[in-house]
Protein backbone atom coordinates (compact mmCIF):
# COMPACT_ATOMS: atom_id res chain seq x y z
CA UNK A 1 0.00 0.00 0.00
CA UNK A 2 1.43 3.29 -0.99
CA UNK A 3 0.05 6.46 -0.02
CA UNK A 4 0.64 10.13 -1.87
CA UNK A 5 -0.36 13.99 -0.62
CA UNK A 6 -1.85 15.94 -3.50
CA UNK A 7 -2.66 19.87 -3.08
CA UNK A 8 -6.49 19.91 -2.60
CA UNK A 9 -7.58 21.52 -5.37
CA UNK A 10 -6.23 18.60 -7.34
CA UNK A 11 -7.95 16.16 -5.39
CA UNK A 12 -11.30 18.14 -5.60
CA UNK A 13 -10.80 17.14 -9.48
CA UNK A 14 -10.47 13.15 -8.69
CA UNK A 15 -14.13 12.32 -8.37
CA UNK A 16 -15.95 8.90 -7.37
CA UNK A 17 -16.01 8.50 -11.72
CA UNK A 18 -12.42 9.26 -12.23
CA UNK A 19 -11.37 7.02 -9.35
CA UNK A 20 -13.46 3.73 -10.77
CA UNK A 21 -11.30 4.62 -14.43
CA UNK A 22 -8.24 4.93 -12.66
CA UNK A 23 -8.30 1.93 -10.55
CA UNK A 24 -9.62 0.21 -13.61
CA UNK A 25 -7.01 1.11 -16.02
CA UNK A 26 -3.79 1.29 -13.32
CA UNK A 27 -5.38 -2.21 -12.22
CA UNK A 28 -5.19 -1.45 -8.11
CA UNK A 29 -7.87 0.32 -5.79
CA UNK A 30 -7.20 3.78 -5.34
CA UNK A 31 -9.23 6.04 -2.60
CA UNK A 32 -9.31 9.41 -1.74
CA UNK A 33 -8.82 10.24 2.30
CA UNK A 34 -9.75 12.83 3.81
CA UNK A 35 -9.24 16.45 1.48
CA UNK A 36 -5.93 15.11 -0.69
CA UNK A 37 -4.32 11.84 0.71
CA UNK A 38 -4.72 9.27 -1.91
CA UNK A 39 -4.03 5.71 -1.45
CA UNK A 40 -2.79 2.92 -3.50
CA UNK A 41 -3.34 -1.00 -2.74
CA UNK A 42 -2.35 -3.66 -5.30
CA UNK A 43 0.90 -5.41 -6.22
CA UNK A 44 4.32 -3.29 -6.58
CA UNK A 45 4.16 -2.49 -10.50
CA UNK A 46 0.86 -1.25 -10.29
CA UNK A 47 1.25 1.01 -7.23
CA UNK A 48 4.73 2.11 -8.41
CA UNK A 49 2.54 3.08 -11.74
CA UNK A 50 -0.04 4.50 -10.44
CA UNK A 51 1.85 6.73 -8.05
CA UNK A 52 3.78 8.17 -10.84
CA UNK A 53 0.14 8.56 -12.65
CA UNK A 54 -1.28 10.66 -9.35
CA UNK A 55 1.97 12.58 -8.75
CA UNK A 56 1.82 14.28 -12.12
CA UNK A 57 -1.63 14.89 -12.15
CA UNK A 58 -1.37 16.74 -8.56
CA UNK A 59 1.08 18.34 -10.30
CA UNK A 60 -0.78 19.82 -12.95
CA UNK A 61 -1.17 17.66 -15.17
CA UNK A 62 -4.57 16.16 -17.20
CA UNK A 63 -4.93 12.83 -16.43
CA UNK A 64 -4.46 11.93 -20.21
CA UNK A 65 -0.81 13.08 -19.84
CA UNK A 66 -0.20 11.72 -16.87
CA UNK A 67 -1.33 8.48 -18.50
CA UNK A 68 1.34 8.67 -20.69
CA UNK A 69 3.35 7.40 -17.53
CA UNK A 70 2.34 4.56 -18.03
CA UNK A 71 4.73 3.99 -21.19
CA UNK A 72 7.79 2.21 -20.94
CA UNK A 73 9.96 5.21 -22.47
CA UNK A 74 7.81 8.19 -20.38
CA UNK A 75 9.49 9.54 -17.58
CA UNK A 76 8.37 12.38 -14.97
CA UNK A 77 10.57 14.76 -13.57
CA UNK A 78 10.06 17.91 -11.00
CA UNK A 79 11.83 20.38 -9.64
CA UNK A 80 10.79 22.38 -6.21
CA UNK A 81 11.56 25.79 -6.42
CA UNK A 82 11.36 26.13 -2.59
CA UNK A 83 15.06 24.08 -2.70
CA UNK A 84 16.15 26.34 -4.88
CA UNK A 85 15.13 30.02 -3.93
CA UNK A 86 14.47 31.48 -0.47
CA UNK A 87 11.59 33.66 -1.07
CA UNK A 88 7.85 33.83 -2.57
CA UNK A 89 9.23 36.84 -4.85
CA UNK A 90 12.45 34.99 -6.38
CA UNK A 91 10.12 32.01 -6.99
CA UNK A 92 7.76 33.64 -8.71
CA UNK A 93 10.29 35.38 -10.93
CA UNK A 94 11.22 32.00 -11.70
CA UNK A 95 7.93 30.73 -12.85
CA UNK A 96 7.25 33.75 -15.35
CA UNK A 97 10.93 33.67 -16.96
CA UNK A 98 9.67 29.34 -17.97
CA UNK A 99 6.46 30.68 -18.48
CA UNK A 100 7.33 33.61 -20.64
CA UNK A 101 5.29 36.22 -22.21
CA UNK A 102 2.04 35.40 -23.00
CA UNK A 103 3.41 31.96 -22.17
CA UNK A 104 5.79 32.10 -25.57
CA UNK A 105 8.90 30.10 -23.28
CA UNK A 106 6.74 27.08 -22.29
CA UNK A 107 5.34 26.58 -25.25
CA UNK A 108 8.60 26.59 -27.25
CA UNK A 109 10.22 24.53 -24.98
CA UNK A 110 7.92 22.35 -25.53
CA UNK A 111 7.61 22.24 -29.07
CA UNK A 112 11.98 22.10 -29.30
CA UNK A 113 11.91 19.09 -26.77
CA UNK A 114 8.79 17.38 -27.29
CA UNK A 115 8.70 16.84 -23.41
CA UNK A 116 5.00 18.22 -21.75
CA UNK A 117 5.67 21.00 -19.04
CA UNK A 118 3.25 22.23 -15.98
CA UNK A 119 4.05 24.91 -14.09
CA UNK A 120 2.26 24.32 -10.38
CA UNK A 121 2.74 25.45 -6.61
CA UNK A 122 6.21 25.53 -6.17
CA UNK A 123 7.18 23.14 -8.96
CA UNK A 124 8.26 22.90 -12.38
CA UNK A 125 7.52 19.41 -14.12
CA UNK A 126 8.11 17.22 -16.83
CA UNK A 127 7.02 14.54 -18.53
CA UNK A 128 8.38 12.96 -21.75
CA UNK A 129 11.16 10.95 -22.93
CA UNK A 130 14.73 11.13 -20.91
CA UNK A 131 15.96 12.78 -23.86
CA UNK A 132 12.78 15.09 -24.07
CA UNK A 133 13.19 16.17 -20.37
CA UNK A 134 17.41 16.69 -20.92
CA UNK A 135 16.49 18.85 -23.55
CA UNK A 136 13.60 20.93 -22.13
CA UNK A 137 15.87 20.93 -18.52
CA UNK A 138 18.40 22.14 -20.29
CA UNK A 139 16.80 25.09 -20.98
CA UNK A 140 14.54 25.86 -18.04
CA UNK A 141 17.93 24.97 -15.64
CA UNK A 142 19.33 28.50 -17.49
CA UNK A 143 16.37 30.26 -17.21
CA UNK A 144 16.42 29.53 -13.44
CA UNK A 145 20.54 30.30 -13.35
CA UNK A 146 19.66 33.61 -14.23
CA UNK A 147 20.73 32.72 -17.99
CA UNK A 148 19.31 34.74 -21.25
CA UNK A 149 16.35 33.24 -22.99
CA UNK A 150 18.39 33.52 -25.98
CA UNK A 151 20.86 31.31 -25.03
CA UNK A 152 18.36 29.23 -23.22
CA UNK A 153 16.70 28.72 -26.82
CA UNK A 154 20.31 28.15 -28.35
CA UNK A 155 21.54 25.18 -25.95
CA UNK A 156 18.03 23.38 -26.05
CA UNK A 157 18.31 23.68 -30.17
CA UNK A 158 22.07 21.98 -30.04
CA UNK A 159 21.12 19.62 -27.75
CA UNK A 160 18.07 18.92 -29.95
CA UNK A 161 20.17 18.88 -32.66
CA UNK A 162 23.05 16.37 -31.56
CA UNK A 163 20.36 14.18 -30.26
CA UNK A 164 18.73 13.87 -33.66
CA UNK A 165 22.29 13.44 -35.35
CA UNK A 166 22.71 10.24 -32.80
CA UNK A 167 19.53 8.69 -34.47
Amino acid sequence: MRQLLIPEARAKLLNGELLKQLSKRLACRIELKDKNEIVIDGDAYAEYMSYSVLEAFGRGFDINTAFKLLSEDCFFKSVNLKELFKNEKQIKRMKARVIGEKGKTKKYIEAVSGAEISLYGNTISGIGTLDQLNVAYSAINILLEGGTHKKAYRVMEKARKELAYKL
